[in-house]
């Protein structure tokens, strides 16, 4: 297995349950719900994405030929020290590429892994925070994990679709963009009529970090 990675850096997690937690993010290329390029947006599933997983060019990308070098890169990224170590797999979609074997190798380097994933794909056994973020007119196949965090408002995604699911923690995610002040009071709105949810901020881009 061959692993096509836009990118690997350190950061703190910006987003839902564990936010503010010092992470490795890899980020996978590709999407089954994108192409990643401004000329296929509107024909996409997905029309919102906000993030650049197209080609292997970024801070630590590149093509990795076994899960162990993968993993080895990882932990690079992650320096010195194990503990708490923390890796968070993301896209794009990472679930069309990861598989049991770099999250063994993973496991093999001490870290406890998070995978972000738009849900259409079941996840892998091994996995120690699952995060699945619907996306409005694609198939939810993994219908369990520790958070869903649904990005808001999706018209056709709406929060009380999802609340019999089999999570742990339920975020509402406010939609960035040029309506990002008018979308994030909604959240508030939402949450406080509706206590189940909570509001998930992208603290990263507040502080300006990766």
């Amino acid at each position: 297995m061959t692993y096509a990675i836009k990118e690997i850096f350190k950061t703190l997690q910006g987003e839902g349950g564990q936010a503010g937690r010092a992470a490795v993010f890899c980020r996978f290329a590709g999407c089954n719900l994108w192409s990643g390029r401004e000329e296929d947006r509107a024909r996409a599933i997905c029309q919102f994405c906000d993030t650049d997983f197209v080609g292997i060019n970024g801070t630590g990308g590149g093509r990795f030929a076994s899960p162990h070098e993968l993993a080895r890169e990882i932990e690079k990224a992650w320096g010195a020290g194990r503990n708490r170590r923390f890796v968070v797999l993301t896209g794009g979609e990472p679930l069309l590429q990861v598989d049991t074997s770099l999250l063994t190798s993973l496991k093999m380097y001490g870290f406890e892994i998070a995978l972000e994933t738009n849900g259409t794909i079941a996840v892998p056994e091994g996995v120690s925070w699952i995060c699945v973020s619907p996306k409005a007119g694609s198939k939810l196949i993994q219908k369990s994990g520790h958070e869903l965090k649904l990005v808001f408002p999706q018209p056709q995604a709406m929060p009380h679709l999802y609340e019999k699911l089999n999570f742990e923690q339920f975020f509402l995610q406010p939609m960035d963009g040029s309506g990002l002040k008018r979308n994030t009071e909604c959240a508030i709105e939402y949450c406080l009529r509706n206590p189940l949810w909570r509001l998930s901020l992208q603290t990263h881009k507040l502080i300006g970090i990766p």
